[in-house]
């Protein structure tokens, strides 16, 4: 096993399924096996899931109307918390064992977010769900993400996305787009790469955090990523020829 200790971040349009639904029971089902295998092999598995297929409070519509931009981000981090306890359900539903905590407080939902317990909880074989992103607006749940990896002293963050890896052209668009197996931080900086956000990037660079932009939906990439396949795009501070 390449990492022991992982932070997995999902967005909320990942658990969408078709796009026809708020979320697909189907998706989280299928997610809760991936998380299961990697558990099943001995992983210590952490979660941030985003709320953008609720709510997303930090679109110009929404800051630019009739809801304030920091009452719009409130409302994303609750978001945040319906996926949460949604995606909980499904793992405990698969056998695995569960902690949430949340950045927000609503103690009869989950506990507030300490790093010690979270690590202790990850020791003892339970996948921790951190929710309500940092509890503050003007960030997202992708530097909430990195910044749980950082406490909870993960070995890597994985994003799961709906592609496998970062591209030098939008591959939907572009035909002659290369993937990129790897990047630095600072590449990805110049590049303007948006697959996660400028802050979380620094974040992850300053703490030297490793992260994997990888296809969540392809069944086995879970494991096979956690268990040493170079699969996705890996950003850390290491530079490395793409080949």
């Amino acid at each position: 096993m390449k990492y022991k200790r992982l932070l997995l971040k999902l967005s909320g349009e990942a658990l969408m399924g078709n796009g026809k639904y708020v979320f697909h029971s189907n998706r989280l089902q299928q997610y809760a096996e991936e998380v299961k295998k990697v558990v099943d092999m001995g992983g210590e598995v952490a979660i941030v899931i985003g709320g953008g297929n609720i709510f997303r409070g930090f679109l110009p519509k929404i800051s630019s109307g009739n809801i304030h931009r920091i009452d719009g981000d409130y409302m994303g981090m609750l978001a945040t918390v319906i996926n949460g306890i949604a995606f909980q359900s499904h793992l405990e539903n698969v056998g695995i064992s569960t902690y949430m905590q949340t950045a927000i407080r609503m103690d009869q939902i989950a506990e507030p977010c300490r790093k010690n317990i979270a690590i202790q909880k990850l020791e003892k074989g339970n996948v921790v769900i951190f929710v309500a992103g940092l509890g503050h607006p003007y960030f997202t749940t992708d530097t909430a993400a990195v910044l749980r990896a950082i406490e909870i002293k993960a070995d890597v963050l994985l994003k799961g996305t709906k592609v496998d890896g970062i591209y030098t052209k939008d591959p939907k668009k572009n035909k002659d787009a290369k993937k990129l197996k790897y990047l630095s931080f600072e590449m990805v900086c110049k590049m303007g790469i948006r697959v996660m956000d400028q802050t979380a990037f620094i974040l992850g660079s300053e703490n030297n955090l490793p992260i994997v932009i990888f296809d969540i939906n392809k069944k086995e990439n879970f494991k096979n990523l956690v268990s040493g396949k170079e699969i996705g795009t890996l950003v850390s501070r290491n530079k490395r020829k793409n080949v």
